[in-house]
């Protein structure tokens, strides 16, 4: 009882300041972190976090979400940071931190940590994020996503973590941090109620060039801001190679997103172009014109981190150390019990339901087959005595034509026996008839004959006399 009273003390003693949480894949927005979106809505398209190697944080600081992250785990580099913008601060000295989640979800370390606090406490830190030696000797410098100096207190410190930022040259890094305060602070949020209707994404697009042949430089860095008042609004953007020390170039954001993955919206309704105030858009576009123009000044930078060297923030990592040590694992038990009485309920839940389905599918199985043999029984008493009537009335019909044919037979005879002398006396007008009818043609035909065998000897006279009278004419 006492050990479990002494770790409540302890949990309570060190909550932890820092807590970025990594967000599940199959939730739709960053959580808590959704506030940084314009209408609460993350860019849609490739950038919208659904891949399985995209991570999406929500950067807490104290308690408090300060700004939201795409990570790549390939490219251990982020896609990009959506952010507010509060009010710039001059920057100090990194004090770098990392997200434990982002290389184990299941060791239970939630929160921003120092790189040294995390080794002790994960094996395999590293595998899917950049640290602070990848960029050691490495000729690259650390860019911010989210810069430092658009924030002050604990939002500033908030942005030191290396899940926001990207390997760039010096040069490229002064500039790019330059370039990002100015157009912010001077000429985008001036346009929009001071930033308060400001929704800005900053990111990068990886290259095949490693730093340290782990953390992809990115070959180009852009910059996209909207405003809505609820009456106007207003979308810029803005892009650049990140080599040399190439300045932003405005772009609508329309234009930028073609440069991006395929398919990327970056801001919901295109920042609601419907109301788009040209008279802003014209005057943004001449505030950034002027800073462009402006030659870029690196910044100093002082030690933010000087916690880290008093006797309070040794006894406070100490106690974080003894917290991963301890609490977490213990934590981490109590989340893995949790999910495994929920898979059990869920089981069981599931074979009741498998069950109650069976029997229900078996009664309807039953009772279907038990209708279908009735119905089939029906069916079959019906046609058979369908059949016997048939039968009964062929046969009745068979008999009674039979008897029909028995009973034709003797009165047929009898009628013709009858009717004979009748048919005989009737057919001797007709007889006779034929044979006077036959005499006559005979008659005839005796006629035509003597006709024809005069006319024939007629004939025979007439040549022979046309034959002697010429010549006795001749001798005459």
């Amino acid at each position: 009882m006492w050990t479990i009273l002494a770790l409540c003390l302890l949990a309570a003693a060190y909550p932890g300041p820092a807590l970025g949480r990594v967000v599940s894949p199959d939730d739709a927005g960053f959580a808590e972190c959704d506030a940084f979106f314009y209408e609460r809505t993350p860019p849609q398209g490739a950038l919208g976090g659904q891949q399985p190697e995209h991570v999406k944080i929500c950067q807490q600081y104290k308690g408090e979400p300060r700004f939201a992250t795409l990570y790549s785990a390939p490219h251990r580099a982020p896609l990009y940071s959506a952010f507010r913008f509060s009010e710039a601060a001059p920057g100090g000295e990194e004090c770098w931190l990392v997200e434990p989640q982002v290389d184990d979800l299941q060791k239970g370390l939630e929160g921003m940590m120092l790189e040294e606090e995390v080794v002790g406490s994960l094996d395999n830190v590293g595998t899917n994020q950049a640290l602070v030696e990848d960029y050691v000797v490495s000729g690259y410098e650390k860019g911010q996503l989210n810069p430092g100096f658009l924030h002050k207190d604990d939002h500033q410190i908030a942005t030191y973590t290396l899940t926001n930022t990207v390997p760039v040259t010096q040069a490229v890094e002064e500039t790019w941090h330059w370039e990002m305060e100015n157009l912010v602070s001077r000429a985008l949020a001036p346009h929009c109620n001071n930033g308060k209707d400001l929704f800005l994404l900053s990111g990068a697009v990886p290259s095949d060039v490693k730093a340290r042949d782990k953390v992809s430089v990115p070959k180009s860095l852009w910059l996209a801001a909207c405003c809505d008042d609820g009456s106007d609004s207003w979308s810029v953007g803005f892009a650049k190679e990140a080599d040399g020390e190439n300045r932003l170039e405005e772009l609508p954001v329309e234009e930028l997103e073609k440069t991006l993955l395929h398919g990327t919206q970056l801001f919901k309704k295109n920042c609601t172009q419907s109301r788009n105030s040209s008279k802003k858009q014209k005057a943004v576009s001449q505030s950034a014109i002027g800073i462009r123009r402006e030659k870029p000044v690196a910044r100093a930078k002082k030690c933010l981190c000087k916690r880290q060297q008093s006797g309070t923030a040794k006894k406070e990592c100490f106690l974080k150390k003894l917290y991963n040590c301890t609490i977490a694992p213990i934590i981490t038990f109590m989340k893995l019990l949790w999910r495994l009485i929920c898979q059990l309920v869920k089981l069981t839940c599931y074979c009741i339901c498998s069950i109650i389905k069976m029997i229900c599918h078996g009664i309807c199985t039953f009772l279907k087959g038990i209708g279908k043999v009735l119905l089939k029984i029906f069916v079959d008493s019906v046609q058979v005595w369908a059949n016997i009537l048939n039968a009964v009335a062929k046969h009745t019909y068979s008999i009674l034509m039979l008897i029909y044919r028995l009973i034709c037979i003797p009165v047929q005879v009898f009628v013709n026996i009858i009717s004979f002398p009748f048919y005989v006396l009737g057919a001797i007008p007709g007889v006779i008839k034929e044979i006077m009818a036959g005499i006559g043609g005979l008659c005839m035909l005796v006629i035509n004959c003597i006709t024809k065998t005069v006319n024939c000897l007629s004939n025979i006279v007439s040549s022979i006399a046309h034959k002697l009278l010429p010549k006795v004419s001749l001798e005459l």
